[in-house]
């Protein structure tokens, strides 16, 4: 077995898995802090979703929310699914995005499978998204399905 170390205030101690999974999941907060601009490319978004969505065993879709500059405001998972599916609806993505007074959205959702190939549904839902978001003008940038590799419904030309 593998001996684990982390270091706090008096040195280095033996560790469990779960303290150094704590410990990494606080590094990431500070990293990606609300008002940071650390999510302004394409492969700092990946990074950033494909840390915070591995190993998940069951579909979660959310939302990062941004401001009039891009900066990151919140980062909300709004649907819990099984190993397939994640009923996504559009009421609730706009009122999210109203509640952070967000300027701009990027939506993403894991595939547990591990194919980043959209659905039909992935398709039917994005453009529902669109739609619904356009009318309060702002507008979704992307939607992500995070796997291996992540697909971009902005990149694929379908947004």
């Amino acid at each position: 077995m593998t001996t684990l170390y982390v270091r706090d205030s008096s040195g280095f101690r033996e560790a469990q898995a779960s303290d150094v999974l704590d410990r990494a999941k606080a590094l990431l907060a500070q990293r990606y802090r609300t008002g940071s601009p650390v999510l302004t490319s394409p492969a700092l978004t990946r990074e950033f979703l494909r840390m915070r969505l591995a190993g998940c065993d069951r579909e979660i879709f959310g939302l990062i929310l941004l401001d009039t500059r891009r900066r990151l405001i919140a980062v909300e998972d709004l649907f819990h699914g099984t190993i397939d599916r994640a009923s996504v609806h559009p009421r609730e993505v706009v009122k999210t995005v109203l509640r952070h007074g967000a300027s701009a959205a990027i939506a993403f959702h894991n595939h547990v499978s591990g194919q980043s190939t959209p659905s039909a549904a992935d398709e039917l839902i994005t453009r529902a998204l669109v739609t619904a978001l356009n009318c309060i003008e702002v507008p979704l940038l992307d939607h992500l399905i995070v796997a291996d590799p992540i697909y971009s419904f902005a990149e694929a030309g379908l947004i």
